[in-house]
């Protein structure tokens, strides 16, 4: 059998070598044809016959742009696997006849199913051409302005009001009726939200709510203990008041880890 081959357009070096590392050990022999970071590296590559891939493995967010914009310069042959960490485009990315969508961090397992799925498409049918209106259509929504998330939060201090940066906080505690902001220096201060609104106006990149009382940022989580067999508890810093355990609720635990893996 062949090897498949892949191309990898990927605009963090990491990532691209962690994919590349995880397409070595695929059960289906893979060779990894070339990798890129950007869009206009990646058009001189699908460009070269020399490099001919036969899956392209494409981040949406590239170096100078959004990859939807290959679709734009060139007529792309191979069936594409997009991959990134931003759900959102799920959907539009399903809508220019990709093989599959994976999110970041990439499971191997997940990997595995789709590079499966496209051998059977080629055993079964050649594989169906871009539709170009969908295309267009894509291209529009994408290049609306991305989303901004909360950067500061106004609070009480006495009689004065203070605005904290959300670089500052290191995580929320719900105790009973309140919110307490819970800063990286030890202060604690009262927000008028609750975990469930915080966690839309967060960006879940940096935040992550550990359980029904928590929502902490990655850098406040300094130790991780395995507490039983399907729970996990996290240090974190500054210490909760009266050293208050914090776990990971059960179903949690699996997207946490995926979530620190990022």
């Amino acid at each position: 059998m062949n090897p498949l081959r892949a191309l990898i357009i990927e605009d963090e070096p990491l990532a691209a070598t962690r994919l590349a590392g995880l397409l070595q050990k695929q059960p289906m022999p893979v060779e990894v044809v070339g990798t890129a970071e950007s869009v206009a590296e990646a058009e001189a590559l699908l460009r070269d016959p020399g490099t001919a891939p036969d899956v392209l493995l494409l981040d949406i967010h590239l170096a100078d742009g959004l990859s939807f914009e290959l679709f734009e310069r060139l007529e792309v042959r191979c069936p594409v696997i997009f991959t990134t960490a931003y759900d959102k485009y799920a959907l539009r990315a399903f809508k220019v006849n990709s093989i599959d969508y994976l999110l970041k961090p990439i499971a191997p397992e997940e990997l595995t199913a789709a590079l499966q799925k496209l051998v059977q498409q080629r055993e079964t049918a050649a594989p169906a051409p871009f539709d170009a209106a969908l295309l267009a259509q894509v291209l529009a929504q994408a290049r609306q302005p991305a989303r901004e998330y909360k950067s500061r939060f106004v609070v009480r201090v006495g009689e004065h009001l203070k605005a904290v940066p959300v670089e500052d906080i290191a995580y929320f505690a719900s105790l009973e009726k309140a919110t307490l902001l819970h800063t990286h220096e030890g202060r604690r201060l009262v927000v008028d939200y609750t975990l469930e609104q915080l966690e839309v106006l967060l960006d879940p990149r940096e935040f992550f709510r550990l359980n029904r009382a928590y929502l902490a940022r990655a850098t406040s989580i300094r130790d991780i203990i395995h507490y039983t067999n399907s729970r996990l508890q996290t240090i974190l810093q500054p210490a909760p008041p009266d050293n208050d355990t914090v776990l990971v609720s059960r179903e949690k635990v699996s997207t946490f880890k995926e979530w620190l893996d990022r």
